[in-house]
C-alpha cells in the first residue's frame, strides 16, 4: 500500500506541471473607469455692445451773478430716470469703452424772498428737465466685476427765473467725470451703480425772466446763472 501511495505521489508531481501549463492564463483585472470630466467654466468677457435703463437722483447748487450783485449759492436737487447705450472692449483684465445716456430729471431749487437781490421780491429759482452725457470709460475687470472711471461731455437745460416770471435760459454744454462698479449677473445682464459730477456753462437770464427792476433798485437781468450736479444712480444693461 505504501508503495502504491509513493508511486501515485510521484506520478502527480510529474503530471501536474504539464497540466498547469495547458491551462489558460488568468484574466487581467478590468481597467479603472476614467475620472468624470468637468469642463472649466468659461471666463466672462466684457467685450460687446449694450443697452440699458437707469434711475437715481442729483444734488448740487446754482450760483447767480445779477446786476444787483453776486448772491450766494443755493441748493438744487431732484430725481432722474433714463437710458444708456454703449460698448466695451476687453484686453486682458483692462476694459475700455464709451457710453452715451439721456435722462429726464426734475432738478429744482430756489432762494427765499429778498435773498436773491434787492430788486427781487419773490426770490430766485432754477430748474432743469433733462441731462445727457457722452463719455469714455476705462476699467479693470475681476471676472464678472468691473471697476471703472469715466469722463466726457455733458449737456442740460438751465431754466432760471425770479418771482412769478416765466423761466428763461436754454441748453448749455459742460463736462462730467466720475466712476462706478458694474457686475455681470448672467452672460447678458449686468447691473451697475455709478457717481458723476457735472458742471455746466453759465446760462443767461434776461430781464423778461429775471425782473426789470424799478426806480429804486436795479434789474437783476440780464444775470448769469451757474449750475452743478452730483449724480448718483443705478442701472441695468443687456449685453449683446
Amino acid at each position: 500500500m505504501k508503495r502504491i501511495l509513493i508511486v501515485g505521489a510521484l506520478a502527480f508531481a510529474t503530471v501536474a506541471p504539464a497540466l498547469a501549463a495547458d491551462l489558460p492564463p488568468p484574466m487581467a483585472p478590468p481597467p479603472r473607469a476614467p475620472a468624470a470630466y468637468i469642463p472649466a467654466a468659461p471666463i466672462f468677457s466684457w467685450t460687446g455692445f449694450y443697452i440699458g435703463l437707469n434711475a437715481g437722483g442729483g444734488f448740487g447748487s446754482s450760483n447767480w451773478t445779477p446786476v444787483a450783485g453776486t448772491i450766494s449759492n443755493f441748493d438744487v436737487s431732484g430725481p432722474m430716470a433714463g437710458g444708456q447705450i454703449g460698448g466695451n472692449y476687453q484686453i486682458g483684465q483692462f476694459v475700455i469703452g464709451a457710453e452715451g445716456d439721456i435722462d429726464w430729471q426734475n432738478y429744482r431749487g430756489a432762494t427765499g424772498a429778498g435773498i436773491c437781490a434787492p430788486a427781487v421780491i419773490g426770490g430766485c429759482a432754477v430748474a432743469s428737465s433733462w441731462i445727457a452725457t457722452v463719455r469714455g470709460r476705462a476699467g479693470f475687470a475681476v471676472d464678472r466685476a468691473l471697476l471703472y472711471i469715466t469722463g466726457g461731455g455733458a449737456f442740460t437745460n438751465i431754466k432760471p427765473s425770479t418771482g412769478a416770471l416765466p423761466y428763461g435760459g436754454g441748453s448749455e454744454p459742460g463736462w462730467t467725470a466720475g466712476g462706478g462698479v458694474e457686475y455681470a449677473i448672467t452672460d447678458n445682464w449686468t447691473a451697475k451703480v455709478e457717481y458723476l459730477y457735472a458742471s455746466f456753462q453759465k446760462a443767461t437770464c434776461n430781464t423778461g425772466s429775471c425782473s426789470v427792476g424799478n426806480l429804486f433798485n436795479p434789474p437783476v437781468g440780464p444775470a448769469t446763472v451757474g449750475l452743478t450736479e452730483n449724480i448718483v444712480r443705478a442701472g441695468v444693461n443687456y449685453k449683446f
